[in-house]
């Protein structure tokens, strides 16, 4: 965890995050949900950083032509979906349980409930598409609690937020960085228990991962779900989420073999592809609710052969 003070930046959206909760719920639906749509169009309009960031990922995993109207109309629609995101996440805690499980479309739930049933831990492994947040309510609801491990925000009070609204919803919440250090083996506890962790799956934080080729280019995924599975025999899932109208949809596929020959290393790698593989057939399918607004290809981290200068730092 960092020592330097939050900026003020850090702190108004802190304080926009605290005011969310406590005032969007307040309000009729319809009304706060037009107005974070018009918020993302007004992003949109404006062009900066993050929206170019998610326009060229767009690009990538749809072969549209940079700059063309059809990529513009869809990074648009994948503002909409991220904002309407965030404008879920103020209302979920004042939903019940009854609107939660009623409004998800699920598909493949059964992959889960009998793997459980049987004694069996489970790794739950997403990319940043649709509500994870919502889908993990719905697991709870379904009398399913899990173990997750989450991003360091800045500033700290905002990470505490997120960690309250999230252990609010029924789930455990392990600090990326600044804990003990000891997540792994935390998760590997729970998994061999029988219990069930989800983890985002598709962007690496720590600069350890493995790497993969997604969308026909390498790229960096987390190390965690596939070692996982490997160390434990705990059976990875792969899930891919996106809006499907007013309601939520989810497909939970089927378990993400382990190769019986290699080192552990060539397990990883193998399982990782595997699951990147599942999630570009899912992505390709809903780019609109693929929330990915930082760089990911190692292409777009490092210099191209003959740059000046040194890495460039990847932006977070």
């Amino acid at each position: 965890m960092s020592d330097k003070p939050p900026s003020i930046q850090d702190r108004l959206i802190a304080a926009g995050f605290g005011a969310g909760w406590a005032v969007v719920p307040k309000l009729p639906r319809r009304l706060t949900a037009a107005a974070f749509r018009a918020a993302a169009d007004r992003v949109w309009r404006r062009g900066g950083t993050s929206v170019r960031r998610l326009e060229a990922n767009l690009a990538r995993v749809t072969g549209l032509p940079p700059g063309s109207a059809e990529l513009r109309e869809l990074t648009r629609a994948g503002l909409r979906s991220y904002f309407r995101y965030f404008h879920e996440v103020f209302l979920l805690p004042s939903m019940s349980k009854q609107e939660i499980v009623g409004r998800s479309r699920v598909t493949g739930e059964e992959h889960i409930f009998q793997t459980l049933a049987t004694g069996r831990g489970i790794v739950l492994a997403l990319p940043h598409m649709g509500n994870w947040d919502q889908a993990g309510a719905w697991l709870v609801a379904m009398g399913h609690p899990f173990t997750t491990v989450a991003e360091r925000l800045r500033p700290e009070s905002l990470f505490r937020r997120y960690v309250a609204f999230r252990e609010g919803l029924g789930m455990t919440v392990l600090p990326l960085t600044g804990g003990d250090g000891h997540n792994f083996g935390k998760l590997a506890q729970v998994v061999r228990g029988g219990g069930v962790v989800c983890l985002p799956a598709e962007r690496d934080l720590t600069a350890r991962g493995v790497e993969v080729e997604f969308f026909g280019a390498a790229t960096r995924v987390p190390a965690g779900p596939p070692l996982l599975a490997v160390q434990t025999g705990a059976a990875l899932l792969p899930v891919i989420l996106w809006y499907e109208g007013g309601d939520w949809a989810f497909r939970i596929h089927e378990e993400i073999p382990v190769p019986e020959e290699g080192t552990r290393q060539e397990k990883v790698s193998a399982v990782a592809q595997s699951l990147i593989s599942v999630f570009e057939k899912g992505i390709a399918e809903h780019p609109e609710d693929w929330h990915m607004l930082q760089r990911l290809w190692l292409d777009d981290l490092e210099p191209r052969p003959g740059a000046a200068g040194a890495r460039g730092e990847a932006e977070r």
